[in-house]
């Protein structure tokens, strides 16, 4: 695999020649609760991870219809509520981003979180995080991958949901801001993702397609997946991390428990360290074959309901009257994803109704004479 750079996060070095990067996602396992959160953190770095990643969204930034629902597995069972209900239930705060480094600090494991807004960006800045991540949902916000570019800071861009086209777009808005320290990770948006539809040879089509180091974000279940990155030269996995499979929420069941993560991490090092390659891992097992799956980057049929549903568009931030001429400060970006995609924004200026539209309606070309 071909190694753009090396990348310096804290006291680490990313680069193929490098030790991987293993990040715990705790996400929004935490629940809201910040004494469950540095529960986790202490956990994820006693079973071996490098960093911690939180999401510090706020929920206007990506849903405010409270008709919006969502369905998942918790405790057993079978789960339908409100979107804005449940990741209002799971903000954090600047306050308590703060309180969460300082721990991290402590723990000698490295924060960071993925941002959904240019002042959650400021907030992470003025935190000291040390890296960026920019989630598979808002892969085409061009506007917040080039703020991230600007800070000068490492960042992650995850492409689950995402096509070739969608991955070029961000890569070069965020290297033409003059930022090149940049991981581009192979991600399949489905939760837990069938062995099938992990694709790792995306990796290798990514490093080489676009100059970049790359790696795995990984929603599999087990460790295959993992060591698959880590034999094909990824340099940074991220998997979901929980305290409890237990717990209430819609993570806790497929993520990994501190014994299943502990495993998993030492999984990774022993296969780093035998070096092995695409051939090794394919003679593994009849999984780990299944793994490979194809280079292609296209959207797969697997995730065409995921960026349906997770994916944001072009909606109207105001009701807005038949004959009004589109301003870009007519325009928000919200779930769900079968709108214009938010780097269409620009073209959606100056063209003109041909209706009266209510807020937050998502923009069509049969909106527009």
């Amino acid at each position: 695999m071909k190694s753009a750079n090396v990348i310096q996060i804290g006291d680490r070095n990313l680069g193929v020649e490098e030790p991987i990067f293993i990040v715990a996602e705790i996400g929004i396992n935490h629940n809201g609760d910040m004494t469950l959160a540095k529960e986790q953190i202490a956990a994820a770095a006693e079973a071996g991870a490098d960093s911690v990643k939180f999401q510090n969204y706020h929920v206007n930034d990506f849903v405010r219809d409270p008709s919006l629902m969502f369905t998942y597995k918790s405790q057993g069972k079978e789960v339908t509520e409100s979107q804005f209900d449940m990741f209002t239930r799971y903000q954090i705060g600047l306050d308590e981003m703060f309180v969460l480094k300082e721990y991290c600090d402590k723990c000698g494991i490295i924060f960071h979180s993925t941002p959904t807004s240019f002042a959650g960006i400021d907030d992470l800045i003025k935190v000291g995080a040390g890296m960026l991540k920019n989630g598979s949902d808002f892969l085409s916000h061009i506007e917040l991958v080039e703020a991230m570019a600007k800070t000068g800071l490492p960042t992650v861009l995850s492409t689950g949901m995402a096509n070739r086209e969608d991955i070029e777009e961000s890569v070069r808005y965020f290297r033409d801001a003059g930022n090149n320290d940049l991981i581009v990770l192979q991600c399949t948006s489905n939760y837990p993702t069938a062995p099938k539809d992990v694709h790792l040879l995306k990796m290798l089509e990514i490093a080489k397609e676009f100059d970049c180091l790359t790696g795995l974000s990984d929603h599999s279940q087990g460790s295959l997946a993992a060591v698959g990155a880590a034999m094909l030269g990824g340099v940074l996995i991220e998997n979901h991390f929980t305290s409890d499979h237990n717990l209430p929420g819609p993570d806790h069941w497929f993520s990994s428990d501190p014994d299943e993560f502990a495993a998993l991490v030492k999984d990774v090092r022993a296969a780093e360290k035998s070096g092995g390659g695409l051939k090794a891992f394919s003679e593994i097992s009849q999984e780990a074959r299944d793994m490979l799956g194809h280079g292609s980057l296209e959207l797969d049929m697997a995730e065409e309901e995921s960026r349906k549903e997770y994916r944001l568009s072009c909606v109207a931030k105001y009701s807005l009257p038949k004959g009004h001429i589109i301003k870009k400060s007519d325009i928000d970006f919200q779930r769900p994803g079968y709108g214009f995609r938010p780097s269409y924004a620009n073209h959606l200026v100056g063209r003109v109704l041909n209706k009266d539209i209510k807020l937050h309606h998502i923009l069509q070309n049969e909106d527009f004479l």
